[in-house]
């Protein structure tokens, strides 16, 4: 009997173990989708930033003439 006492705390053990390390799993995931939704965000804000600039900085550049050479 003492080797399936043993056996079973073996067991709740292991299930410790596991419990641990799935929870920090989420907790690493939450983290990283924190993360990816700040640098999708900031993607974002730059492209609008250079499609900006791009617009003051000249009107349509397919509207200019040609460079002298062709």
């Amino acid at each position: 009997m003492d080797t399936l006492e043993q056996r079973l705390a073996d067991l709740e053990v292991r299930l410790t173990f596991i419990d641990d390390a799935v929870q920090a799993l989420v907790d690493a995931d939450g983290e990283r989708s924190l993360r990816m939704a700040g640098l999708e965000r900031l993607v974002h804000d730059l492209r609008t930033e250079l499609a900006s600039l791009r617009l003051s900085q000249s009107d349509d550049p397919r509207s200019e003439p040609p460079p002298p050479h062709y």
